[in-house]
């Protein structure tokens, strides 16, 4: 063992929390959301201030450089080095005090603010800066960054809110930095303790006139809010005691944008503001072009908005490829080049209306635009996440060639904007690249991606031309090359041209007062490295694409397909947010259970910086195992990226390399244990599952969690039952009705529900001899065997189904397996049927839906009684489907009342919850929401789950036996 490893144990045994070496965890930590990839030494989640203390006072004893971090979304490298990753955002995460009187609160860095904002809405306040990565960015990171958001234009940026903040100094001494009065700094000063120090250095650099008049020259121009170019020494100099009647000092101002780079942040006290009106519209400008878009800003800005953002053509086509975003795109009228959105908050709804009318006259006065609709209500929350997603939807663009950040947060004052930009065109012409455009026109600042494809050297080098080319138009403008996004790897660089040279050597004068062992964040704003080193951008240097067995094409290579995970960190939503994506990180927290790492992981392996060894791949699929294949990513990660699809094909390379797990072997081929066990033993199958020794044998030998209850067996199988019984015509039409494995062996109740159902709403029913959908297979990565049943099922039902005879099945993972992954499965020769197959084939509530609205559903044939369902809808409707259908459906009687449970995953997602080594996580994501919700209605309301895995985690969770819609709806028939 060599020294340094004795350093990490002696650091190890200090702290309560846990620090990482594994290579697993320095390449999850390698990246953010920026072009950046460098492995630290290590990652440590501290558990408590105390830990920070331990860390910060390690570092200093060995010259180790920390880097702070909280969700990793930092968009230029900040949480990006070589040194030790400490991850303060999974458990400094409390919001600590809320004073309502005087409109402060105080968190720790780990807070997520959409958390945060919706803990002080009882309150009637909130957090004014609001970042397009509210939902999972943390009030730490948007200190470090000082963030600003759509509503800068009212809110400002994070720094104008920001009261006290408190932390560990370089040298392990606990600070607290806020305002303080006139006679305060003298004493502050005059103080023996390294405080003192910063206070006296801070002093003695400020009350130099030379150094107060470069700084008044050189810095972006004061008019410009979202200035945030190096350290904010532009603020201090207009306090006392550098400015006599100044307003009052306080370091949160330096602080507020340093990037972790002065110190170590535990708590922080910011400033509230009321909640904004209630009353609000969202006028979305439709304009011919960019240039129109830049001159319509400043008529829209002398209306008073509260927010004016921008969208360009690129970016909203890129929004048609998302399942999700394609939604949000309701208000758009043709196809506009421009958009502009356009946000007024008043105190009543005339108030609005007028507003908005007296900026679309100005605009039709000036000849600006051809579409102003305005969007009220709940659908204003659609638009701005449609903006939103900006970032995630351009790595949509197919290939190698995408916008990548290099100018991407310039802010000018918006007057200045036209011109500016037509000089960034014409740089940009200049190189033959094309460019994205898009957010915040209202504040001067826009984020501008060139495309460049940054495997070639060629643009690698133009990368950094196009940055140093960029940063003399923005000086020209007197701006700023950071608006919010920070300086990083990517823009340090640049500082002394932005600043001049005297004020960059301040900015180094100053990290040496506060870290003069330059332990915090080193290689952030001073002393940077170029800004073309260092890239995640790498060759595929293995192979993998001829072993392959699904259809890559559409990405151009599976490689690719997890490129396009931008390290936005969409994945790292909690379940106090809403949605699906990732259960597993909701119910750990842990970065290595987000779709991001898994991402990672990927690529790294992909590009050769994993070894092929069993080693290697062992440590991929590592990271790999805690995807529940929810599918959610495919839809909710604006960059579509589908991890169920990776993980099935990573498995069948692995099991190709070294075998297949018995447990695969079983738990994929368990429709043919079923058919086996069926005729004859299903009675004493269902007797054995339930002794304790024999689970005990399970969970040993096997990996089958003891405490799990295996699904029953029915007494007969659903096929054998339709053979039985005498089918009937129907004057509605005919239906084919897929018989999936479940349906068949264990759930044959369910089928049963669904045929008389159907039947007495007026259908023939067509059972198909029952069948095996795959989806077994898929999960487990044997798909050799998934892709035979594939073909098998769609040369046979693709001559059979049609748009008057549709395919209708029960249980939603069998179903939307052959609407989603059979494409990509079949042969080539096949891929026409499969995806003529997708186009007619329905889940049960998307078939009644479909009925319902074409007026072919009796409602009287239903009972008048009333009755309230509770529904929690599988992940895979939640991610293909739509799962407001299923309220639809479950109230066609008509006093029956259906309301979704907001769960996200229900836990058990097919096999994994059944696994020894998953149960308890399995556990924790059933307890976020769906659990408790169940426990507390279960006695009022019906609970309904159309997924056999959700009923069977339903059961296993809160003992209550949850029903089908299809049972629901056969037992309210008259």
């Amino acid at each position: 063992m060599n020294e340094e490893q004795y350093s990490f144990e002696e650091l190890r045994n200090k702290i309560k929390g846990r620090l990482e070496l594994d290579e697993v965890s320095r390449v999850i930590y390698s990246t953010d959301a920026s072009a950046y990839c460098e492995k630290p030494l290590g990652v440590v989640t501290p558990k408590d201030a105390l830990d920070i203390k331990e860390i910060v006072l390690f570092a200093a004893r060995h010259g180790i450089s920390l880097i702070p971090r909280a969700a990793g979304t930092s968009l230029a490298g900040q949480v990006v080095g070589g040194g030790l990753v400490v991850d303060a955002g999974r458990y400094l995460n409390k919001i600590l005090e809320v004073n309502a009187k005087d409109k402060w609160v105080r968190v720790e860095p780990g807070v997520v603010l959409d958390e945060l904002n919706q803990h002080l809405e009882s309150y009637g306040l909130f957090f004014g800066p609001e970042t397009s990565t509210s939902n999972r960015c943390m009030i730490g990171g948007m200190v470090g960054n000082n963030s600003c958001g759509a509503h800068s234009l009212l809110y400002g940026s994070t720094r104008d809110h920001t009261l006290e903040i408190k932390g560990y100094l370089s040298n392990g001494e606990e600070a607290t930095f806020k305002a303080i009065q006139k006679w305060e700094f003298e004493q502050k000063c005059r103080k023996e303790s390294f405080e003192g120090e910063i206070y006296a250095g801070i002093r003695d650099l400020l009350t130099d006139k030379e150094n107060r008049k470069a700084i008044r020259k050189e810095f972006p121009h004061a008019e410009i809010n979202r200035r945030n170019t190096g350290y904010a020494l532009d603020y201090l100099v207009y306090d006392y005691p550098f400015k006599e009647d100044g307003g009052t000092f306080n370091m949160c101002k330096l602080l507020a944008g340093s990037e972790g780079t002065l110190m170590f942040t535990t708590e922080i006290k910011l400033q509230l503001v009321d909640l904004p009106p209630k009353e609000k519209g969202l006028v979305c400008v439709h304009l011919h072009s960019l240039e129109e878009a830049l001159e319509a800003n400043l008529v829209a800005l002398a209306c008073q908005p509260g927010a004016v953002e921008l969208m360009d053509k690129a970016i909203m086509d890129l929004t048609k490829e998302n399942v999700l975003q394609n939604k949000n795109r309701f208000f758009v009228n043709g196809d506009p080049e421009a958009l502009l959105l356009v946000e007024f908050a008043r105190d009543t709804k005339h108030e609005v209306d007028g507003s908005a009318n007296d900026m679309i006259e100005a605009l039709k006065e000036k000849g600006y635009g051809y579409a102003f609709p305005v969007v009220y209500g709940p659908d204003i929350k659609k638009v701005w996440n449609l903006r939103k997603a900006g970032l995630g939807v351009l790595a949509n663009m197919p290939g190698d060639e995408r916008p990548v950040p290099v100018i991407e947060d310039t802010a000018v004052r918006p007057a200045d904007l036209p011109a500016f930009i037509a000089e960034i065109k014409s740089m940009l012409r200049k190189f033959g690249k094309e460019c994205v455009y898009y957010a915040h026109i209202g504040t001067g600042e826009l984020h501008l991606r060139p495309v460049l494809n940054m495997k070639q050297q060629e643009d690698v080098d133009l990368f950094h031309q196009i940055a140093l080319e960029t940063a003399v138009i923005v000086k020209k403008y007197k701006g700023s090359l950071s608006g919010e996004h920070g300086d990083g790897r990517l823009r340090g660089q640049f500082i002394p041209i932005m600043v001049g040279e005297h004020n960059y050597q301040l900015f180094k004068q100053v990290k040496r007062i506060f870290d003069p062992n330059f332990i915090f964040n080193a290689q952030k704003i001073v002393d940077t490295p170029s800004m073309n080193t260092s890239l995640r951008y790498k060759h595929a240097r293995r192979d993998v694409e001829k072993e392959v067995m699904f259809d890559w094409s559409s990405t151009l290579g599976m490689m690719r397909a997890a490129e396009k995970c931008t390290g936005s960190g969409d994945c790292r939503k909690s379940h106090l947010i809403g949605g699906t994506m990732c259960p597993s990180y909701m119910g750990s927290r842990s970065e290595v259970q987000t779709t991001r790492a898994r991402a990672n992981m990927l690529r790294e392996f992909f590009a050769g910086e994993i070894p092929a060894t069993k080693l290697g791949y062992d440590e991929v699929k590592s990271v790999l195992d805690l995807c529940l294949s929810c599918k959610a990513c495919k839809t909710e990660c604006p960059s579509n990226v589908d991890m169920t699809k990776l993980k099935a094909e990573f498995l069948h390379s692995y099991h190709g390399q070294f075998g297949v797990p018995l447990r695969s072997r079983l738990i994929a081929g368990l429709p043919v244990v079923n058919r086996l066990l069926m005729p004859f033993f299903s009675s004493l199958y269902n007797k054995c599952i339930g002794f304790d020794w024999l689970k005990q044998l399970n969970e040993k030998y096997i990996g089958i969690s003891s405490k799990r209850q295996l699904p029953k067996l029915s007494k007969v199988s659903f096929d054998k039952w339709n053979r039985q019984r005498k089918s009937t015509s129907g004057e509605q039409g005919a239906v084919y009705l897929f018989s999936d494995e479940f349906t068949n062996y264990n759930d044959v109740h369910v089928g049963i529900a669904t045929v008389l159902l159907l039947e007495r709403l007026g259908y023939e029913v067509k059972v198909l001899p029952a069948r095996v959908s795959g989806r077994t297979y898929i999960s487990k990565g044997l798909l050799k065997k998934a892709v035979k049943l594939a073909n098998q099922n769609v040369k046979e039902l693709s001559v059979l189904v049609n748009e008057e005879e549709l395919l209708v099945g029960m249980e939603p993972s069998a179903v939307l397996t052959i609407r989603d992954e059979y494409i990509d499965l079949v042969d080539v020769s096949l891929r026409n049927d499969a995806k003529k197959l997708a186009d007619n084939t329905y889940t049960l509530e998307e078939f009644l839906a479909k009925q319902l609205e074409q007026g072919k559903i009796d409602r009287h044939l239903f009972t008048q009684e009333s009755k309230s369902i509770r529904y929690h809808a599988h992940c895979y409707q939640k991610s293909l489907s739509d799962t407001s259908l299923i309220k639809r459906v479950l109230e066609i009687p008509v006093n029956y009342k259906a309301e979704e449970i907001k769960s996200g995953c229900c836990g058990m997602a097919g096999s994994f919850g059944f696994e020894k080594e998953h149960y308890d996580l399995s556990m924790q994501i059933g307890e976020l929401v769906l659990f408790p919700d169940v426990r507390k209605h279960k006695d009022d309301a019906l609970i309904v789950a159309a997924g056999t895995s959700c009923r069977h985690q339903i059961k296993d969770g809160t003992g209550v036996e949850a029903g089908h819609p299809a049972q629901v709806l056969f037992e309210a028939l008259k």
